[in-house]
């Protein structure tokens, strides 16, 4: 029985001609395998034609926006995930929702192996590779770019010589990834950490500093999930589509870091994640009024974690589905609305209501109608500050 490779595919140069390489280097039939993440772009049905067209024995396509927002988006609203404080896990993010369609489509084609496109020096081999051995441990994974040193000048060299069905115009200076969560960009000039990012590189956020109006948005949320938009009902995707557009629009979203990649380099990038970041600021913000402190406190760390293991390509591990059910309990009462004003690249939160509030205005205020009772709080603080107290004596004696 002949070999069968399931590719993760892109409909795009490199992609389309890692069929025929594969299929030359290895004899194997190539099933093509392309997931919609909110990447926008091309037809899928255009997509699944082309890869068939570049010698696919089977092409298959997969409508996973939904999917991606409620299964792998949402999840990162309620951990508050931001890498290094502060990358919301764009791509990160997208890789095992691709994944788990690859081993699903290995399974039902009999497949043994599994192909993406990635190189040999970043983080998504990692993260395809981890995720493809957590979902099926026995197939195998290749790289064309990577494993067969398939550079760009010899993908276009194939495609021209087997006339392949798809341009080889020249290639972009920037590598760009992109979904409906947000938008990452790297290489190019951006490779020099001391050149600032100029505005060709945003699609999805309008110049900041541009004058405009400021917008104001009521964000409604039950149990940590977005449900409302100014009190319309939304789904996770809609509720991300639409502050993309809201947010994109002020310049909410953008962020220029050099970050720690898992393989072990400094690498700068560029993101920009309106709605993304819109949401995160205002689940954040409400976690404030809901949650008991020291369940906030700990939280913070989990959230940490649980953002390190996502970027290191481990979301089908054991330590990640663990901390998904904290966060999930520590959401229980994450219910309310938030008001924010969008303005001038930034999400500003101004308004805070909740059923599940722990905010007691009577124990707050410092006007008439005060229920603290400051009479016990010298007490507290003597029996708060005793051990230290009694370590202060020894050290100064």
């Amino acid at each position: 029985m002949t070999e069968r490779v399931v590719l993760a595919y892109s409909g795009g140069l490199d992609t389309s001609v890692a069929i025929g390489w594969i299929a030359e280097e290895t004899g194997a039939e190539v099933i093509a395998v392309a997931v919609d993440v909110g990447q926008g772009g091309e037809d899928l049905d255009v997509i699944r034609k082309r890869a068939l067209a570049c010698g696919a024995v089977e092409a298959e396509v997969a409508d996973a926006k939904d999917e991606f927002a409620d299964e792998y988006c949402l999840p990162a609203i309620k951990a508050n995930a931001l890498y290094m404080d502060r990358y919301p896990l764009v791509s990160a993010l997208s890789r095992p929702t691709i994944v788990k369609h690859l081993v699903a489509a290995a399974k039902k084609h009999g497949a043994g192996i599994v192909a993406h496109g990635c190189t040999g020096k970043g983080n998504d081999q990692v993260r395809f590779e981890a995720g493809i051995q957590a979902l099926g441990p026995d197939l195998k994974c290749i790289a064309p770019v990577r494993d067969y040193a398939m550079t760009r000048d010899k993908a276009i060299a194939f495609c021209e010589a087997k006339n392949l069905p798809i341009a080889t115009t020249k290639k972009s200076p920037y590598s760009i990834d992109q979904n409906v969560f947000g938008r990452a960009v790297e290489t190019g000039f951006l490779e020099d950490i001391w050149n600032a990012p100029i505005e060709d590189i945003y699609e999805y956020t309008s110049n900041p500093a541009t004058p405009r109006e400021p917008d104001e948005v009521v964000i409604s949320f039950k149990e940590g999930v977005p449900v409302a938009i100014d009190g319309r009902p939304v789904t996770v995707l809609q509720a991300i589509q639409q502050l993309n557009e809201r947010a994109g629009a002020q310049g909410i979203g953008r962020i220029d870091m050099v970050e720690d990649r898992l393989v072990g380099i400094k690498s700068r990038e560029v993101y920009e994640a309106p709605g993304a970041i819109a949401l995160i600021t205002a689940h954040q913000e409400l976690e404030n009024v809901t949650v008991e402190r020291e369940l906030a406190r700990y939280k913070r760390q989990v959230e940490q974690r649980w953002g390190e293991l996502v970027y290191d390509g481990l979301w089908f591990s054991p330590l990640k589905r663990a901390l998904d059910g904290f966060i999930n309990e520590a959401n229980q009462h994450v219910t309310g609305d938030i008001r924010m004003t969008l303005h001038g690249g930034r999400a500003v939160v101004t308004g805070r209501k909740s059923e599940e509030s722990l905010y007691d205005f009577n124990l707050a205020t410092y006007d008439t109608g005060d229920t603290f009772d400051q009479s016990k709080a010298q007490g507290f603080i003597d029996i708060f500050a005793l051990s230290a107290k009694i370590a202060a004596k020894r050290d100064l004696s």
